[in-house]
């Protein structure tokens, strides 16, 4: 992935078979039972592993290299639409022996870097499909029917994408309204106790489940751009702080750390009501 990070702004940049097999072999070049870098030498087929029926079977080896280079698509469609068909393609061709999923997705991040996607939430559909992993399957299996048919519809696989990128969007504006909402919380607490502006980003840590100690109080202070301070400042800190019933100690001496206390815990509860992601509902019924 850090190579397809690299392509993004390469004025030389083509799409080639040789680029594919090479991303693979980074991929698996610890397997050697994946053949890195190399395309598969025979049929390949994926059986259900509940009921060992064969559910899909790739095209002919010898038609891999020729169909791989046919991989580059129209440039003229969004890139999100261009990087969920380079998936589907690679995907169905099943030119390697192994790694041939990731291979897929990788391919398809590499088609929104290449448009300045680049944000990991919105060039990859990991975390939608690591959610919705039978789904994933299943509409592959919709659009494939068993064979490499390049001729079928492939507005459900486009869809699906579509949603995985909308729905991880909005996923990741539910997170930042939720931290703005616990910053603010806190900095009023922060205020009411009479604690040092220092103390507000160990207590969001803290608020979002994270175990607290010297070290990490003075690293945070540190990362928020303050001045730096002692150990012995550290530990004033978290005394002051758990004082004012904002965090509670555990443990004692050098295994000694800090939680969330009742009223950071609150904090966060609130945050989190203000609800699930925006359901994509029929917004991708086309």
């Amino acid at each position: 992935m850090t190579y397809v990070l690299q392509l993004a702004d390469d004025p030389h940049f083509a799409y080639s078979s040789a680029l594919i097999r090479s991303l693979h072999f980074m991929m698996t070049e610890y397997s050697l039972n994946a053949g890195p870098g190399l395309w598969r030498p025979g049929p390949i087929w994926i059986q259900n592993s509940a009921t060992g029926k064969v559910v899909y079977e790739g095209p002919e080896q010898d038609e891999v290299p020729e169909l791989i280079g046919q991989l580059r698509g129209r440039q003229d469609v969004p890139a999100m639409v261009r990087g969920a068909m380079a998936h589907l393609n690679l995907a169905m061709i099943h030119p390697f022996r192994d790694g041939n999923g990731r291979m897929a997705r990788c391919l398809q991040t590499l088609a929104l870097a290449r448009d300045r996607i680049l944000a990991p939430e919105w060039m990859s559909i990991e975390e939608y499909l690591g959610a919705n992993t039978q789904a994933y399957y299943d509409i592959l299996a919709k659009v494939g029917q068993g064979a490499w048919r390049p001729e079928n519809d492939a507005r459900p696989w486009v869809r699906f994408c579509l949603r995985a990128h909308y729905v991880q969007a909005t996923n990741v504006l539910r997170r930042i309204r939720e931290s703005e909402q616990i910053w603010v919380a806190i900095d009023e607490l922060r205020v009411a106790h009479g604690l040092p502006e220092r103390v507000v980003s160990s207590l969001f840590d803290a608020a979002t489940g994270l175990r607290i100690r010297n070290s990490s109080h003075r690293k945070s202070v540190k990362l928020t751009g303050l001045e730096e301070i002692s150990k012995q400042v550290a530990t004033n800190d978290l005394g002051a702080m758990a004082r004012a019933g904002l965090i509670a100690q555990r443990g004692s001496k050098r295994g000694a750390y800090y939680e969330a206390a009742d009223p950071l815990i609150e904090v966060q509860q609130r945050a989190v009501e203000l609800g699930p992601p925006v359901d994509t509902g029929s917004l991708f019924d086309i």
